[in-house]
């Protein structure tokens, strides 16, 4: 991994997690399936995030680094997008926590334009190098929604615990979507590693042989993509047939799983320029 590029690393990570925690959220408590209690827990998670992905952005600036090439001016306009994503963030947890709760999702929707505005300044931020700012935007965009998924479904799957008789289509729903990111995440990755990046960064970490002689890449694909896939898919059956624990238990490990593949994923954009 190139070292200089670690706080962007951090932010890209920290935005996605925090942009795909709210819209995960707003989807479940949108279908009014889903325990207060739990809009609650999940509300003040995505302020902490929100918090830390505004101090990252407040970490990081330069034009290059290891002749990795930025868009130098978006640096202002991305903590301005992130400095409004907390706010609102705060202003959907005020609502949920002890608000009128209807005021809830219009706020937690503000938020979530918010995050992903941010997001997509970052997206065009490390665009120079590679093959075109829609790689990386649908990169961005697809790892936010698998992080915020498989976080709030094993958050969810701790109510079924301690209240076995909830009803079961939250989870299977959750599962269900993660399942279907997940998949297309694949996707996307099979494409972004076919078209050429513009620009190869001068790293010392890229191996000769391109993207494909990068052991970080196979591990992406192995442990960030294709492991998580086949425990999305159980946790889904399992909570079809209401094993629950079982299904939480796989969400455990499919967290650890997707939280590794989007870091691989984030370092060899910045070695390779391919947004994987």
């Amino acid at each position: 991994m190139n070292l200089d590029a670690l706080p962007y690393t951090v932010l890209l990570i920290l935005a996605e997690f925090s942009v795909g925690s709210l819209v995960a959220v707003l989807i479940a408590d949108g279908r009014g399936l889903v325990v207060a209690a739990y809009v609650k827990l999940s509300a003040a998670i995505i302020v902490a995030g929100a918090a830390l992905t505004l101090l990252a952005a407040f970490n990081v600036s330069g034009a290059e680094f290891e002749g990795y090439r930025l868009e130098e001016g978006l640096f202002g306009p991305a903590r301005g997008a992130f400095a409004a994503f907390l706010a609102l963030s705060a202003l959907y947890a005020a609502f949920a926590l002890g608000g009128p709760r209807r005021l809830s999702l219009p706020a937690g929707g503000l938020a979530a334009a918010a995050g992903l505005v941010g997001l997509g300044l970052l997206a065009y931020q490390v665009s120079p190098p590679t093959w075109g700012f829609a790689g990386p935007l649908l990169s961005l965009l697809a790892g936010a929604l698998a992080l915020g998924l498989v976080s709030e479904a094993m958050v969810l799957g701790h109510w079924y615990l301690v209240s076995p008789r909830l009803p079961g289509r939250p989870l299977q729903e959750m599962t269900f979507l993660l399942l279907a990111v997940l998949v297309v995440q694949a996707a996307l990755l099979v494409l972004n590693a076919a078209v050429p990046a513009r620009e190869a960064p001068e790293s010392t970490a890229l191996l000769a042989g391109g993207l494909g002689a990068n052991p970080a890449f196979w591990l992406r694909v192995g442990v960030g993509l294709l492991f998580p896939i086949a425990l999305a898919y159980m946790a889904w059956r399992s909570s079809l047939e209401r094993a629950m624990m079982s299904a939480t238990g796989l969400l455990y490990i499919a967290v650890g799983a997707v939280f590794v593949g989007e870091l691989l994923a984030r370092g060899l954009l910045f070695v390779t320029a391919a947004p994987v």
